[in-house]
């Protein structure tokens, strides 16, 4: 059987804007059709942070605008991203593998991820979304109610709450098109967050966080591989010090310790170690990767990148040994 993978691409890989996100998924679908034409089978997610945070801002500016028309819940805003995100990648998917006389269907389907309404995220918003902002625009945006932070010296952004996943509805429907050869755009921005009341879903005011999310798709799905794709080819510890170390193949004890020891930023590179972990942790031989976009093939095969392994094999501990040696590119032993 092929390999499956589960693709989390970050905010780099769509752009912030439609302009540019047009632009960034002609780059994203030549790095995605390299691991098809390689041979996997492929899932793909994505965030939604920009694209949510403009659609809710201008749906509420439009309730303003006509106080007859409906206030759009945060839910139905990460629907409408997951369409629209997922309409620019899956035809720019499409192109790229026909160009390479690659007979592969993508579809997108709309996601609905189940949450716990008791869940403590609720009484602690901590998810960014839109644009990075000035101080001066946050703090006027928090006159009007809204929750915002400074994100990780990038400037400030709106938060809302971020629950956890339970379950992904459409789990079912996304094994069936992956069994009949399709290539899946999946749980986009997290998932369309659901509360469960019977047999009735509806809505929560919230996003979920799209690395935990893809994580429970993997899962879900029976991944080898879970490669989250961000800014940066390999996850440092001590990050922007002196003593900052880039990480390449660690067990699941080791990175827990990294996290424990609180290594990666909230909001940033701590839910996609605590993703990457989850999956990791969840059965034998699943690998996690975190790398560039560019470099998502060559994470695969070993050659860089940050992978967390839940089993570790004879050569992984080799490398292992090799580097707490210090002898070198572990790779070439």
């Amino acid at each position: 059987m092929a390999e499956r993978i589960v693709i989390a691409l970050g905010g780099n890989a769509l752009g912030n804007n439609l302009a540019e996100q047009m632009r960034a998924v002609k780059h994203t679908a030549k790095a995605i059709a390299d691991l098809i034409e390689a041979g996997l089978e492929v899932v793909i997610s994505h965030g939604n942070g920009p694209q949510v945070g403009m659609i809710n801002i201008a749906m509420g500016e439009m309730h303003k605008a006509n106080p007859e028309t409906s206030v759009i819940p945060m839910s139905v805003c990460v629907a409408m991203s997951q369409g629209y995100i997922g309409y620019d990648l899956q035809n720019a998917l499409r192109e790229e593998l026909l160009d390479r006389n690659l007979q592969k269907a993508v579809v997108t389907l709309i996601t609905q991820v189940q949450v716990n309404p008791e869940d403590e995220a609720f009484d602690h918003p901590t998810k960014p979304i839109g644009r990075f902002m000035t101080k001066e625009e946050a703090e006027e945006l928090t006159k009007k109610g809204y929750t915002t932070v400074e994100d990780a010296g990038r400037g400030y952004r709106r938060v809302v709450a971020s629950p956890k996943p339970i379950r992904i509805i459409e789990m079912d429907t996304i094994d069936t098109l992956l069994n009949a050869g399709q290539v899946v755009i999946a749980a986009g921005g997290g998932g369309i967050p659901v509360v469960a009341r019977g047999h009735h879903l509806s809505g929560a005011g919230a996003v979920i966080d799209k690395d935990f999310a893809s994580c429970e798709l993997a899962k879900g799905i029976g991944a080898d591989y879970f490669i989250i794709l961000t800014a940066v080819e390999k996850v440092f510890i001590n990050f922007k010090t002196p003593n900052e170390k880039a990480l390449d193949i660690l067990s699941v004890e080791e990175a827990k310790q990294y996290i424990t020891e609180g290594h990666f930023a909230k909001g940033s590179m701590l839910p996609k170690m605590e993703a990457a972990v989850d999956f990791a942790d969840s059965g034998p031989h699943r690998t996690s990767i975190i790398t560039l976009l560019e470099k998502a093939k060559e994470g695969i095969a070993g050659k860089t990148g940050t992978r967390i392994v839940g089993t570790i094999d004879p050569i992984s501990l080799d490398i292992l040994s090799c580097e707490k040696k210090g002898c070198g590119d572990a790779y070439t032993h």
